[in-house]
């Protein structure tokens, strides 16, 4: 049953990050003016899209536990940064919401991942 929850948050992680970052990449008009809003330059858009969609990789591959906790930590500093800015910005509060709801689902795929997911010592 642990194994099925691990799967569960993994896929829901993957789910809320890879179509952003494919977005941002894209340079979707949505993601530039939303990060325009904000404050970033148009640069940043596809830096963190890149992240996401490398993230969202390393979470679903087999092994590289070293890549797995980094990718782990960068959603985590990603999700974190998106809830800051947006309420630092009075940006629409479930913009604050969203991204600090997904950080528990987060944890749950990091402390439920098997031991061929983890960092031996």
């Amino acid at each position: 049953m642990k194994n099925a929850w691990y799967w569960v948050c993994t896929v829901l992680v993957v789910f809320f990050m890879l179509p952003g970052g494919i977005f941002e990449v894209m340079r979707s008009p949505q993601a530039v003016t939303g990060m325009k809003a904000l404050g970033y330059p148009v640069f940043f858009v596809v830096l963190l899209g890149v992240w996401k969609i490398l993230g969202s990789i390393a979470l679903l591959a087999p092994k590289f536990p070293v890549l797995k906790e980094w990718a782990y930590a960068g959603i985590f500093f990603d999700l974190t940064g998106a809830a800051v800015t947006n309420a630092a910005n009075h940006g629409p509060a479930w913009h604050v919401a969203a991204p600090l709801v997904i950080i528990p689902v987060l944890y749950g795929s990091w402390a439920l991942r098997p031991g061929s997911r983890r960092l031996v010592g």
